[in-house]
């Protein structure tokens, strides 16, 4: 058995899982089985699945990851305009961990100029609603991705938009807006990376919160009896 991740490339709890409920199928299976998923979210609507979750959770085969980016709920619905409110996704928190479904915070993206500032305040709400453990990635503008953030800071930020994306290239290199060497994408290189980088750990520090990953167990995986036929 291996462990799975959910919204590696996509939110799994979108605004259309409500009604077609993919999701919740995938993790009626996966509890079945008692196979290990972890997930990161922005929606609060992780806390419908808290049946399968919490059953999980008590084999050790689950976790959860809300992913925060704002307090200010003007700025989050600018970045993040389909996504729960940030009082709504630290609601999740608590109730995954009060379910017993270890969950913590991610703080994705961290973009220098713009959102950089909160992390001690996001860190300290994350704590104060049971935060198991923490972590960040630096704002990443792959492919074309990089025209459409451009486009968005001359929409809502014009007047920031430059010192903004200064503030980016100086993660990547001096020059670039997007850096994809393993190692550095995630966190980026240089004085505005350190800085962010301590300013988390500080703050982590101080809020309580460990960076270590909730280690999910294959103990209790179910193997199907009789077990599978030969083919010939």
């Amino acid at each position: 058995p291996k462990h799975l991740a959910c919204s590696g490339v996509t939110d799994c709890y979108q605004r259309v899982e409500r009604k077609l409920e993919i999701t919740r199928r995938c993790l009626e299976v996966l509890a079945r089985f008692r196979n290990p998923v972890g997930i990161v979210t922005k929606n609060a609507l992780v806390t419908r699945d808290l049946d399968h979750l919490s059953e999980l959770a008590s084999f050790g085969s689950a976790a959860v990851a809300i992913s925060l980016t704002s307090l200010d709920a003007k700025l989050s619905g600018k970045l993040e305009p389909r996504a729960s409110r940030p009082e709504a996704r630290l609601r999740a928190l608590r109730e995954l961990n009060e379910a017993g479904v270890p969950a913590g915070i991610s703080l994705a993206p961290v973009i220098p100029g713009l959102n950089d500032h909160e992390i001690p305040a996001l860190l300290e709400a994350a704590a104060d609603n049971g935060a198991r453990f923490a972590s960040y990635t630096v704002l990443r503008l792959p492919f074309g991705v990089k025209e459409v953030f451009a486009g968005w800071l001359e929409r809502f930020f014009p007047q920031a938009r430059e010192k903004i994306l200064g503030r980016v290239r100086e993660m990547r290199g001096g020059e670039k807006l997007n850096d994809s060497t393993f190692g550095t994408r995630f966190t980026g290189e240089g004085a505005v990376a350190e800085e962010v980088a301590r300013l988390f750990q500080v703050s982590a520090k101080r809020a309580g919160l460990s960076g270590d990953r909730i280690k999910l167990s294959t103990a209790h995986f179910r193997r199907m009896s009789p077990g599978q036929l030969e083919l010939f």
